[in-house]
């Protein structure tokens, strides 16, 4: 008789959250399919989460430990793999200190709790994540401007919605699924659409605000502008909640005339007056931005003047605003990771600590400190690495010198599922179990109100899910540790007192929610209101009101760089099929997305003859890749769109293509490009040349 069950989890195969029945026959998963049972997704999947299985099953996938043996790999045992790594570390404490390790993750996966505790008991204050420009550069920014991170409340059913640089039906980021955003929509909200490229949801908006990239603070200050001129802000919320607002007033009706936005964001002033005012006289109203605003130097400005556009308009804490859901009784991962762990005189040598004073209170570091680390030694050397789900070589900004740091480390550790083109620099391989493999409290990072019950489903080869790699090497270095991931799960889950076994048949638990906290409380920030005027920032040294910075290379700063690179080149363009440098080997996604892809105007491409579907050069200071045109009328003629992530994997050759068409080549990472306080990467705003590729 066959062995046939159903399994209630949650998908992790782009930023999570959404539930899922996974059908398991004779322990092999044949099917997975939307839980209509979960309160974030509802049922829905997207295209990514549907094709797990040709992941977890794909011939390629690496499911057992392997060392570098020369230019091969070499099947080992976890015990071997284990005692190499701690032996490598613990050489390297002995003679540099453990500094000199960088502990490493990609975008979220939800094994957050471990890896920040696993690299604060190993003593080393470098954790190397996405957070400096995605997400952690937002949570940072709202922490000192509200004291929480504000989530558009789409349960509530605002009345206008501003979607800033995101694309909620593609990517379903973190807080957010697109089934939320659109069922909120279908009610007749009012919806402004702001991005440089008119999508699906460009065409659906009242209003579309295509903004030159790079320039959405300037956009935001320019809203406040015509908030104050026609006085369409809340005054009592003003007057009692909102810090330094005379202040600010004075800098945006200084610096900040319709015209002069007009110029910088390439938005007709009257457009701009008019989706202003909607969202200003529409309530209750919601703000939900993306990453594109953070991948600039004015990540940190724009944040805050969003937040403030929040709270002026009386949009902030209420229902159908911006809302701080309130998490369920759980450890947070702050008090998991054991942050009291690492020694005070150990945090003073966070790499670029001194500089990037909010990525620091955020406790990582931007990666380009890294890399001059290594290749340099400047401040201290750095020595080995352990890099766990991330592809640096193809997601982080100027490639080529992350791929010379990384191969100048004396040793490397990588968990992954696949030989990416990092692992591949790996002395250490270590197999990473899928989400379908592993147990866990899932979304306890988020800002949503949730935790959900990931179960294991099956178990494929000798492939460990990270939280018990982290667990068990943690244990061979001497770290405090409990014996098993269930114990940890069961501390985790202790104050809402329950157990794992327990959470598995529940499903989720969500936070009791209230609205206008503020009321009683104030905000958790030092003056207990919202600062448009940072209190943080001054004391910190930095200018303590949001202001616009040209970005460093664009026509206006480099007149003479444009002249022979004169299109803005806009990397990052998200698809329904690839998260990041993932899936790229999976057959059904791939199918859909074969080539990469770059978006031109029409009349820049006639221009430069070249037709639908050429391969097209694309050219920077920094080097050049091609990718396949996609026409699009769509974008400025300007400006060019392209995706990023791409390697590949049937290249079977050890670098697998990365050079070929990783926009990333192209970006830059230099010191002057980065926002000041937090060193987020400037991977929006670049400017290029395209040339129709000859031989192809």
């Amino acid at each position: 008789m066959d062995n046939f069950k159903k399994i209630r989890t949650v998908c992790r195969s782009c930023h999570g959250g959404c539930g899922v029945i996974v059908h398991v026959k004779n322990d092999k998963v044949i099917k997975v399919e939307g839980d209509p049972k979960s309160p974030i997704s509802h049922g829905t999947m997207c295209s990514k989460g549907l094709a797990i299985t040709q992941l977890v099953y794909h011939p390629d996938r690496i499911i057992y430990p392997m060392k570098k043996k020369g230019n091969n790999w070499q099947r080992i045992s976890w015990e071997e793999a284990l005692d190499t790594i701690t032996k490598k570390f613990r050489e390297v404490i002995k003679n540099y200190g453990p500094e000199a390790i960088i502990i490493g993750q990609g975008t979220g996966r939800d094994y957050e709790s471990h890896f920040s505790r696993f690299g604060n008991l190993l003593g080393t204050p470098n954790l190397l994540t996405a957070g400096h420009m995605c997400y952690l550069s937002r949570v940072g920014a709202s922490l000192i401007t509200c004291g929480r991170h504000p989530v558009c409340d789409y349960v509530n059913n605002p009345k206008c919605i501003i979607l800033w640089a995101c694309n909620p039906l593609w990517t379903n980021p973190d807080e957010y699924k697109g089934v939320n955003f659109w069922h909120a929509y279908e009610k007749d909200a009012k919806l402004i659409v702001i991005d440089p490229r008119k999508g699906f949801l460009a065409k659906k908006a009242d209003y579309w605000l295509q903004l030159r990239p790079g320039t959405d603070a300037a956009l935001a200050l320019g809203f406040f502008r015509v908030i104050i001129e026609e006085e369409l802000y809340d005054k009592e919320f003003v007057t009692h909640f909102i810090h330094g607002w005379d202040d600010f007033v004075e800098r945006v009706m200084k610096d900040y005339p319709l015209n002069r936005v007009e110029k910088i964001t390439w938005i007709d002033q009257e457009l701009i007056q008019n989706a202003a005012r909607l969202y200003a006289t529409t309530k209750p109203a919601g703000i939900h931005w993306g990453v594109p605003t953070e991948q600039n130097i004015n990540c940190t400005d724009f944040t805050r003047t969003a937040i403030g556009l929040m709270a002026a308009t009386g949009n902030l804490d209420v229902p159908g605003g911006n809302v701080f859901y309130q998490p369920p009784p759980v450890r947070r991962i702050s008090e998991f990771s054991a942050n009291s762990a690492l020694p005070p005189e150990q945090k003073k040598k966070r790499l670029g600590g001194n500089q990037y004073k909010l990525a620091d209170r955020m406790t990582i570091i931007t990666p380009k400190c890294a890399w001059d680390a290594i290749l340099n030694e400047k401040p201290y050397p750095v020595k080995a690495g352990y890099l766990v789900g991330t592809n640096p070589v193809v997601s982080r900004a100027n490639a080529n010198e992350v791929y010379k740091a990384l191969e100048n480390l004396d040793f490397l550790a990588v968990s992954d599922f696949f030989l990416t083109p990092t692992a591949e620099l790996a002395d250490i391989f270590l197999p990473a179990g899928t989400w379908l493999e592993q147990d866990h409290v899932s979304e306890n990072w988020k800002y949503h109100g949730y935790i959900i019950a990931r179960q294991k489903a099956v178990e494929i080869g000798e492939c460990w899910q990270d939280h018990k790699i982290f667990m068990e090497l943690g244990k061979k270095l001497g770290q405090k540790w409990w014996n098993n991931v269930e114990d940890s799960l069961n501390w985790l889950l202790e104050p809402s007192g329950i157990t794992w076994d327990e959470f598995k048949k529940i499903g989720y638990l969500q936070g009791d929610m209230t609205y206008y906290k503020y009321k009683e409380k104030g905000f958790s920030t030092p003056t207990r209101k919202v600062e448009l005027y940072s209190t943080i920032l001054e004391k910190w040294g930095f200018d303590p009101l949001p202001k616009y910075k040209e970005i460093p290379e664009s026509p206006i700063s480099t007149p003479d760089l444009a002249k022979k690179y004169p299109y803005i080149l806009n990397a990052g363009l998200r698809t329904p099929t690839y998260f990041h440098s993932e899936n790229r080997m999976i057959p059904w996604l791939r199918e859909i997305r074969p080539d990469p892809i770059v978006e031109i105007h029409p009349k820049t491409a006639r221009k430069h003859e070249i037709r639908e579907g050429d391969w097209v050069w694309i050219e920077s200071p920094r080097g050049r890749v091609k990718q396949r045109a996609k026409l699009n009328s769509g974008i400025d003629p300007k400006v060019i769109v392209a995706e990023h992530g791409w390697w590949y994997p049937e290249v079977k050759s050890s670098d697998h293509g990365w050079k070929t068409s990783n926009i990333n080549l192209l970006t830059d990472n230099s010191y002057e490009s980065m926002d000041p306080v937090m060193g987020a990467t400037n991977l929006r705003v670049l400017l290029c040349n395209i040339i129709r590729c000859e031989d192809e």
